[in-house]
């Protein structure tokens, strides 16, 4: 694993070099993981595939900004002064010009993500890709200089359109959000931070004149007309945007227990949860011996019940005629051979037994702890918008927390131990930001896997939907061989399949899974095992659903936030992430 990440910290300062002579950006070309181009003047580097996204369009997408590309002759700019209010102007006055900037921020890819991970054994796979609010960027306070052509206005006339919405000062928009300033209809070509004034930003592109007839001016702040609603209004809100089949099912495939019930799990009990005493029958402790013989102390038979107890569709009953019994061999076979891949020790000469049964010898990640200088993974901890969505814990010398690979999925970046922890303890993501260690010695070292297992990482869907055939595939989905099957999961971590030659680590995959299968009671012949030339999920999928909440930026959004595919601090799949989600993103509190 050192070798592997002294390779990708080799060809990160390669493509960063490199990117002086990037190509411009093209909407037809596909761009694969390390691709750099040049897009207004800037140079972006591809996080993982892509086509036809505009670089720096959206702040969690697939595209790294790695510097300013350069130019002929430089170009001065002036130091940006705090935004302030700005002040209509007359029509006679010209109009000043003044560029804002826009802050875009980098991920890595998922696993619960779209996921920056080490594929290599062990392999690390995160979870979820990360996004934030873009930030606002301070503008620079407009100095009146001549023009050639001044602000645009108009008088209204009949037989012109309604005007827009309002411009107002206090909000941001995204590229496309229309307004209406001093009569005349705008829309921004790309991101508008507060007080960009239409007629003078260079981000706003005049529509027309407009007849303002009747308008209301919105609120600063953009309260609008309609008041703050109370909090039952806004959860009630929420759940007309959630009412749908898919969701109902997601949603009841990731529940959890309270802590306080897991942690009183125990082998025998009478008091364990169904899906438990369903495991013990399937998996008793002398199996899990026998398949874990050479696993770290910290993974236990009993903690491994506790992670199958946090979530009660892991192994879970069916209403519907679905065989759980043999749902649950199936699950358990497909858990433990990316296990043994992830986590596994990968050599018979020192181990002494069969590579599949050499699961979890490793609880961190190969090379890394507290105190070495490697191994960080967590310079986004130093940008102050990404800091500010999955705040970074400090230790005792006042530096970052590392997020290395910890447990048996390797859970790696704080963007990813952030959603770990919101579903560990009740939506509060700051728990595992502060001690992520915690992961590797508690039960949520076998947790974060059982988590992995049960969420969806849009437009992919959860290995237990694959598994479970919850998930159903469209034709987009099988004209790529995506379907009800184990190479699939494999897809859904790393893509691994997608070659027409299998990879060693995809075959390494499919030989533990036919183990494990032969020995749980799982026939591997009622699935496809091909594993080559597939294709990765993408937006036409049937899993291509949104789950995450971010402030509503339409006209008509005040007060409300919208279900999006890119992932933010606030998971729909949580109870309560709405009404969050509005007081932070509009400064407001509901009561």
């Amino acid at each position: 694993m050192n070798t592997k990440f002294k390779i990708s910290a080799l060809m990160a300062a390669l493509c960063l070099s490199a990117s002086v002579w990037a190509a411009d950006w093209n909407a037809s070309t596909i761009y694969l993981v390390n691709d750099t181009v040049t897009y207004q003047g800037k140079n972006y580097k591809a996080k993982w595939w892509t086509q036809g996204e505009i670089p720096g369009a959206n702040q969690w997408g697939p595209w790294q900004l790695l510097s300013t590309a350069p130019t002929a002759t430089p170009v001065s700019t002036a130091t940006p002064a705090p935004t302030v209010t700005p002040t209509a102007v007359p029509t006679a006055t010209p109009a000043p010009t003044a560029t804002p900037q826009v802050t875009v921020k980098p991920t890595s890819t998922p696993v619960v993500t779209a996921t920056p991970a080490p594929t290599a054994a062990p392999t690390a796979a995160p979870t979820a890709v990360p996004t934030a609010v873009p930030t606002a960027v301070p503008t620079a306070t407009p100095t009146a200089a001549p023009t050639s052509t001044p602000a645009p206005t108009a008088t209204p006339a009949a037989g012109l359109p309604k005007c827009d919405a309002a411009w107002n000062a206090g909000s941001s928009y995204a590229g496309g959000a229309k307004v209406s300033y001093n009569a005349v209809n705008y829309s921004a070509k790309w991101w508008s931070n507060p007080g960009s004034e239409p007629g003078k930003a260079a981000e706003w592109l005049a529509a027309g004149a407009c007849d303002s007839a009747g308008m209301a001016t919105p609120a600063p702040g953009g309260g609008g007309t309609s008041g703050v609603p109370t909090k039952a209004e806004a959860e009630a809100y929420a759940a007309t945007l959630t009412d749908s089949d898919i969701f109902r099912k997601v949603k009841a495939s990731v529940r959890t227990l309270a802590n306080s019930v897991v942690e009183a799990v125990a082998p025998g009990l009478m008091s364990n949860p169904g899906n438990v005493k369903r495991v013990e029958v399937i998996l008793p402790k002398a199996k899990w011996d026998y398949y874990f013989s050479k696993a770290h102390p910290s993974y236990t038979y009993t903690r491994f019940l506790q992670a199958v107890a946090k979530f009660p569709a892991f192994c879970g009953d069916y209403s519907d005629g679905r065989n759980a019994d043999e749902i649950c061999r199936r699950s358990l076979a497909t858990s433990f051979a990316h296990f043994a891949q992830e986590t596994g020790g990968h050599s018979v000469e020192q181990y002494g037994n069969a590579e599949w049964l050499q699961a979890l010898v490793h609880v961190r990640e190969m090379g890394c702890t507290e105190d070495g200088t490697s191994c960080g993974y967590n310079t986004e901890c130093t940008d102050p918008v990404f800091n500010k969505v999955w705040t970074c814990g400090t230790d005792a010398k006042g530096g970052f927390k590392k997020y290395f690979g910890r447990g048996a999925k390797q859970l790696s970046y704080n963007y990813n131990y952030g959603p770990f922890s919101q579903a560990m303890f009740d939506g509060d993501q700051s728990v595992l930001l502060k001690d992520p260690d915690r992961v590797a010695e508690s039960w949520l070292n076998l947790a974060s896997a059982v988590f992995f297992f049960v969420y969806p990482q849009p437009p992919k869907p959860s290995m237990l939907h694959v598994i479970d055939g919850t998930w159903v595939p469209n034709d987009f989905d099988k004209s790529r061989q995506l379907g009800n099957d184990f190479p699939t999961t494999i897809q859904i971590i790393n893509a691994e399949c997608q070659d027409a030659q299998v990879k060693p680590a995809a075959q390494n995959r499919i030989n533990y899974y036919t183990e494990f299968s032969r020995d749980l009671g799982w026939d591997i012949t009622k699935e496809s095992m091909k594993c080559s030339n597939m294709g990765r999920f993408d937006g036409g999928s049937s899993a291509a659903f949104n789950i995450y909440w971010e402030k509503d930026w339409k006209v008509g959004g005040d007060n409300k936030c919208q279900l999006v595919s890119y992932q933010t601090p606030y998971n729909a799949l949580i109870d309560g992430q709405y009404s969050k989600c509005v007081e932070a993103n509009w400064g407001i509190t509901l009561k």
